[in-house]
């Protein structure tokens, strides 16, 4: 007779089988949402270079992106469907992670943590559409820099990472402040201490704009630097809510007893 198991528990072995499960189905959704990201980069390229289009028709400046070899155009639509395949398979992905770390956690923590995916997800890729908004600003205003009767010969691997670090810059940027609001709900940080950590977070969102925005331009800094600034007070607002219920919750219990 098979013991009975009220706790759902499972063995080492049951584990790693879970995980495997969970990572094959996570690798069909990108692998099936990358053969889309296959036929969506040239129009993803094509908005991508419009940057150098501009900048070529201005007289006496040559701007143009450079394949180095002769695999390098498949090589670089390969990642850039790969790339665009874990964005858009991303719901399912994360599914697939949380349904596997959610039989370990109690209900108040699944519940926060659904809350924390629920928030993050927008943020990030509302980081990420900022950011491919400003991009041809951004290689628009570095290529502004080539002087009359030369020519900017950019390679297309260097330009596309480059493109990709500001995506996922801007996108991590904005799901920062959720997760302080998670590590504060969980109790690891109170709101005293996400107050008294702003001139660090000044400091950081300054420093993050500077990195995603590689440009001379302060004005372009600063729409990235005071939003982040903004979303850090409101997280330490909301924390504050948090702390002031959790403590009544404390009095009461203490009343009580």
């Amino acid at each position: 007779m098979a013991k009975r198991n009220p706790d759902r528990r499972m063995n080492l072995g049951g584990h790693l089988r879970e995980l495997r499960n969970r990572l094959y189905w996570s690798a069909l959704f990108i692998f099936t949402a990358a053969i889309g990201g296959w036929f969506l980069f040239d129009p993803v390229f094509s908005i991508l270079q419009a940057p150098f289009k501009e900048l070529s028709a201005t007289p006496g400046i040559s701007a143009i992106i450079n394949f180095g070899s002769v695999s390098a155009p498949f090589d670089l639509r390969l990642q850039v469907s790969l790339f665009l395949g874990f964005i858009m398979a991303s719901p399912f992905w994360l599914y697939n992670l949380w349904a596997y770390v959610s039989p370990a956690l109690d209900l108040k923590t699944r519940r926060v943590s659904i809350v924390f995916v629920a928030i993050s997800t927008p943020l990030f890729l509302t980081g990420c559409y900022i950011a491919w908004v400003l991009i041809p600003s951004f290689v628009k205003s570095l290529l502004s820099f080539t002087p009359q009767g030369s020519a900017a010969i950019i390679n297309a691997n260097d330009y596309i990472l480059f493109a990709l670090r500001v995506l996922l810059v801007f996108g991590v940027a904005l799901v920062l402040p959720a997760l302080l609001l998670l590590l504060n709900y969980l109790g690891v940080l109170t709101a005293k201490s996400i107050i008294k950590g702003w001139r660090l977070a000044v400091f950081f969102a300054a420093v993050v704009a500077a990195l995603a925005t590689p440009v001379s331009d302060p004005m372009s800094m600063l729409l990235l630097a005071i939003p982040l600034i903004l979303l850090y007070l409101l997280a330490a607002l909301i924390a504050m809510l948090f702390d002031r219920k959790r403590n009544r919750n404390v009095s009461d219990a203490v009343t009580d007893e």
